[in-house]
């Protein structure tokens, strides 16, 4: 969607996406899980073959103990020792991968108006965050791929705190801008992800050559999951005076009246998001729908949770 006047472009600090799960999304992550449709084999413990952890398995780390943890998993000798509740974590080698492909585009720049310093790229990346501590707690490698105007860039998938410090950095660092690369920019990223791979694809998914990408992933045999993040302002409309809304990615711009245009663009945008969707059912990829200014807990238990797809 365009943004309305004023622009709203800049990028958060490097820090802000530090350390940034509340500890109460953290308990809920860790009743989450990442649920591939068609794993590889049923090796191993737990809900499918990647590197599980538990007793009698090899020891990978020790971490500090978090809501949700199993008693069971606490190191009670180096509590004795420490004062401190630590967990044992262990992991055996399977498969199974996961991938977070994130729309670092322009248009993934755009702030509500009521809520200017929160971009779509601010709520992307903490979900981004989110996807990748799933993956951590039941043992799954993750790898991260970016898809903006500067190009493609990849983490490749690992596990444990290097991992963790590589897919801060990458976040960090990255700018969204431009427009969605084109076929032949990212076919070698495509040919990284392999056949049976978990993709959460998390962005705006407003550009249909963006949209034709994922619908190819899953026709090649990927488990693609999309993530559409929308803003407010997209969902509500709500401008009561003369704007002038800018394309963000082509630099286009429409001056409006707002009240007059609200109910054909509310319509046209429920008809666009349906059609999405059912262009993403007919691929086989699942689809669910975030507003930045609601708790990112409903969406990640409706894709991730018990009862999830």
């Amino acid at each position: 969607m365009a943004t309305a006047e004023p622009d709203v472009s800049g990028t958060p600090a490097a820090d802000a996406v530090g350390d940034v799960l509340s500890p109460a999304l953290r308990s809920l992550l860790a009743t989450l899980r990442l649920r591939p449709r068609h794993a590889p084999g049923r090796q191993g413990i737990g809900h499918h073959a990647s590197r599980n952890r538990g007793s009698g398995l090899e020891f990978s780390q020790y971490r500090a103990y978090e809501s949700g943890d199993e008693p069971r998993q606490i190191d009670w000798k180096l509590y004795a020792r420490s004062d401190r509740f630590f967990v044992r974590e262990a992991e055996r080698d399977s498969p199974v991968r996961a991938w977070v492909l994130l729309d670092t585009t322009a248009s993934m720049t755009q702030a509500d108006e009521a809520a200017p310093t929160r971009t779509r790229f601010d709520v992307a990346r903490l979900l981004t965050t989110c996807v990748y501590e799933i993956a951590q707690r039941q043992g799954d490698a993750c790898g991260l791929v970016l898809c903006g105007g500067a190009g493609v860039a990849l983490v490749t998938p690992g596990t444990g705190p290097r991992q963790r410090d590589r897919l801060r950095h990458a976040l960090a660092a990255v700018r969204p801008g431009g427009e969605w690369p084109e076929a032949k920019a990212l076919a070698p990223a495509w040919g990284r992800i392999a056949r049976g791979d978990l993709v959460v694809a998390i962005g705006d998914w407003f550009d249909d050559t963006a949209v034709e990408q994922l619908v190819q992933l899953a026709n090649a045999g990927r488990d693609v999951t999309a993530l559409q993040v929308l803003t407010a302002d997209e969902r509500d409309f709500p401008f009561r005076d003369g704007r002038r809304f800018v394309e963000q990615e082509a630099g286009e711009s429409l001056l409006g009246d707002g009240p007059a245009l609200r109910a054909d663009y509310l319509a046209r945008f429920e008809t666009a998001r349906r059609a999405l969707a059912a262009r993403f059912a007919a691929a086989g990829i699942r689809f669910a729908t975030h507003v930045i200014d609601t708790p990112p807990a409903t969406v990640l238990g409706a894709l991730f949770g018990d009862r999830a797809p």
